[in-house]
């Protein structure tokens, strides 16, 4: 899945497949996390966002979305 860059203090970049439904997000300190089952509303909501941090931690930390971590 490609990923791109964003403006985030803590998140380096996104990638989305919508046909998955599987969301790439890899943060600053190298780490990437892949969630699942994320409905495209979700992912236009945290690029909308004004943080994108803030959302991330407020939507998608607490694991709302089946996630596993890739690195």
């Amino acid at each position: 899945m490609k990923r791109a860059a964003v403006d985030s203090s803590s998140i380096r970049s996104l990638g989305y497949a919508e046909d998955e439904q599987a969301l790439e997000v890899e943060f600053h300190n190298g780490s990437l996390y892949r969630y699942e089952r994320v409905p495209p509303e979700a992912v236009q909501a945290l690029l909308a966002a004004g943080s994108l941090g803030r959302h991330f931690n407020q939507v998608f930390k607490p694991c709302q979305f089946p996630c596993r971590r890739l690195r």
